[in-house]
């Protein structure tokens, strides 16, 4: 499969239902995004988390985006509700838009079935029309991964690199049963596996535009 680079992104809104979902589904993507593009305009937005997951989720953004210029807008809306709050996510989804003027968005599928990933991940086109949207996916309990046809590869040193972050700024999730080298690797082996690479992140588009100049 021949790759089609993604170059000139100045600017990237990431969009996470909870702290870790951005770093668990396209870490690998903002190493490389971050290395390729010094200097990076990011808006990071969560919709749920104490401050204690908050601060893991600053920690980890810090280190997923070395030499970023990042703002932060996290919400405390609370975990597995984010349904009834409608209004205040689409609001806070649609002040990111207005005043990042993004390049490139990262956001849940809509397709997903965990209600507040879904959400974020309805919302995410409707506020974003101007910039490219790719929907993550996170493995999970519910088993719902799906059929992405957008894929990011990742060299061993980045894949393994995006573990090794997400085990030192994320400690209170280390207890979960699915949370482990063979989840993360396993999926990015799977993944990088369909794009005839050693490790790939994948993603769906609703839309995108090609151009030859």
């Amino acid at each position: 499969m021949r790759p089609l680079a993604l170059t000139g992104v100045s600017s990237l809104v990431a969009l996470g239902a909870h702290p870790d979902d951005i770093e668990i589904a396209a870490g690998g993507l903002l190493l490389q995004l971050a290395t390729a593009n010094p200097g990076l305009a990011v808006r990071y937005v969560l919709a749920t988390g104490t401050p204690a997951r908050q601060a893991e989720a600053r920690a980890a953004a810090t280190a997923f985006l070395p030499g970023a210029d990042l703002t932060f807008d996290l919400g405390t809306l609370p975990d597995g509700r984010l349904p009834a709050h409608w209004d205040t996510v689409k609001d806070q989804i649609e002040r990111a838009a207005r005043e990042a003027r993004p390049d490139l968005v990262v956001a849940p599928w809509s397709g997903d079935a965990h209600q507040d990933h879904r959400t974020l991940g309805t919302l995410a086109p409707t506020a974003f029309r101007d910039a490219l949207v790719l929907h993550y996916e996170i493995p999970k309990w519910d088993g719902d991964l799906g059929r992405p046809s957008v894929y990011v590869p990742l060299v061993e040193e980045t894949a393994r690199r995006k573990v090794s972050l997400l085990h030192t700024h994320f400690p209170s999730q280390s207890d979960r049963d699915w949370w482990d080298d063979e989840v993360f690797l396993g999926l990015a082996r799977l993944r990088g596996m369909e794009c005839r690479h050693r490790y790939a992140e994948a993603f769906h588009t609703q839309k995108l535009t090609l151009t030859l100049s």
